[in-house]
């Protein structure tokens, strides 16, 4: 299997790292074009969240996958205008079957911020939709996707891992009820119109707060958004006159620069006669400038903040945690195993092929000899016996190469391969294989040939 899985994440890099390697969406077609023609790649899929930035990929057959990897990085660095040096610290990567296993956990939420967070499936299959469309999903991807999504699936349905939702956009939520003694006297702000916007409106409401504003670049999927929970939709431009009204503002967009400046949250800060205001970034890139949190009265929080709260409301999760990971072990093996046969399944295919062309070819000569007036009895005669001939002459030879060679161990295996009983072994014989009778009826076989 030449599956290679390559990244960042949450882990092994600070914000300040995974925003610059980060793939805005407008990009991601154009990146995984130019990363399968620079690294050299069959097949690649881009993931590009919050927390982390992943590439899957299909290397050639006979490729040296470490090798990969390390053009993988130079490709990113070169990508985004980074120092190669600078990412090979803070990437990892996956060979084989350990990056089926990775995918996997990726995709059941083992390997996130939040554990068991169900928002990362759905960017992963989105990921996975849009290579499709890019072109750089084949075969291989595909089958490698579909059982990844089967196993996740199985993970959600088999534990109790997603119960109890805890996401970023949950420990957003959480953070604001430790900061404001009661939720429902705020006012709330949210910058952004996507998935985790959503659930953090979800969130707000069922802690409380029901004085929600959400800013958007584009009014229309604002409004659409507002309209689900009885919000109020403005554009971008408006938050200077929002923000002094805002306890709590959380930010999630795909902007590739700050949305938020320290003066303008001075200005509202000033307006608010300096009563404090929670803001939550959980942006990458980050859409509030970090000196924004040098101001008094402002708690301004990023994604790699939330760990503290996240990890207390984690601790109930770990045993199912583990209970997936076996559903995942047994799935990956599965999927393995299945892999392996595959090949047996082309290897049967094409000496089917090959025992039919034969058949064919002696079918025909019979057919013919009968359309000449020969003795039918005979003719029979001839096809099963020329048919017999032409189907061992391929293993027989083999037979004879391996024995001659002293291979008794793979002539034993290839009695058992072929259906042949191990003969009985008379007293004095010293291998069984040296009584196996390797003659055959093979005179001018160069003419029985398959064409």
């Amino acid at each position: 299997m030449n599956l290679i899985a390559l990244g960042i994440n949450h882990n092994s890099a600070a914000v300040e790292v995974r925003e610059r390697v980060a793939f805005a969406p407008e990009q991601v077609n154009e990146a995984l074009a130019d990363c399968c023609s620079a690294a050299q790649l069959d097949e690649a899929v881009i993931l590009s969240t919050c927390n982390r930035t992943e590439i899957y990929a299909i290397a050639p057959a006979d490729t040296v996958l470490a090798d990969k990897a390390v053009q993988l990085i130079d490709w990113m660095a070169n990508y985004h205008h980074l120092s190669a040096e600078e990412l090979r610290e803070s990437a990892y990567h996956h060979e084989a079957e350990q990056a089926l296993t990775h995918i996997v956990q990726v995709a059941a939420g083992l390997d996130s911020m939040v554990l068991g967070e169900p928002q990362i499936f759905g960017q992963l299959k989105s990921a996975y939709a849009v290579a499709s469309e890019a072109g750089t999903v084949s075969n291989e991807l595909a089958r490698i996707f579909q059982r990844v999504f089967s196993i996740a699936k199985k993970v959600r349905t088999d534990t109790a891992i997603g119960e109890n939702p805890v996401s970023v956009a949950y420990a957003a939520v959480d953070l604001a009820g430790h900061i404001f003694s009661d939720l429902s006297k705020c006012n709330a702000l949210l910058v952004g119109a996507g998935e985790t916007i959503e659930l953090v409106t979800r969130h707000l409401i069922e802690a409380g707060v029901s004085n929600i504003v959400i800013a958007n670049r584009t009014l229309g999927r604002a409004r659409e958004l507002a309209q689900k929970f009885g919000a109020e939709a403005v554009l971008l431009a408006e938050i200077p006159d929002r923000l002094p009204a805002a306890d709590i503002v959380i930010t999630s967009t795909a902007s590739q620069l700050p949305i938020l400046g320290k003066g303008a949250v001075e200005q509202a800060v000033k307006a608010r006669k300096h009563r404090p205001v929670l803001m939550v970034d959980i942006a990458v890139p980050r859409d509030i400038e970090p000196q924004v949190g040098d101001l008094r009265d402002v708690y301004l929080y990023s994604v790699d903040d939330l760990r503290e709260i996240v990890d207390q409301n984690l601790r109930s999760r770990q045993s199912e945690a583990r209970k997936a990971d076996v559903i995942i072990d047994e799935g990956v093996a599965a999927y393995v195993q299945e892999k392996k046969r595959m090949g047996a399944v082309d290897a049967v295919k094409d000496y089917r092929g090959m025992a039919e062309g034969l058949r064919q070819q002696e079918l025909d000569k019979a057919l013919r000899s009968i359309a000449r007036g020969d003795d039918p009895e005979k003719v029979l005669n001839q096809f099963s016996r020329g048919l017999t001939n032409k189907l061992i002459h391929a293993p027989t030879a083999g037979l004879k190469q391996i024995s001659a060679d002293g291979r008794q161990d793979q002539l034993r295996r290839a009695r058992k391969l072929l259906g042949i009983a191990e003969p009985e072994q008379p007293a004095g014989d010293t291998e069984a294989g040296e009584s196996l009778d390797l003659s055959v009826d093979d005179t001018d076989h160069s003419r029985h040939t398959l064409q």
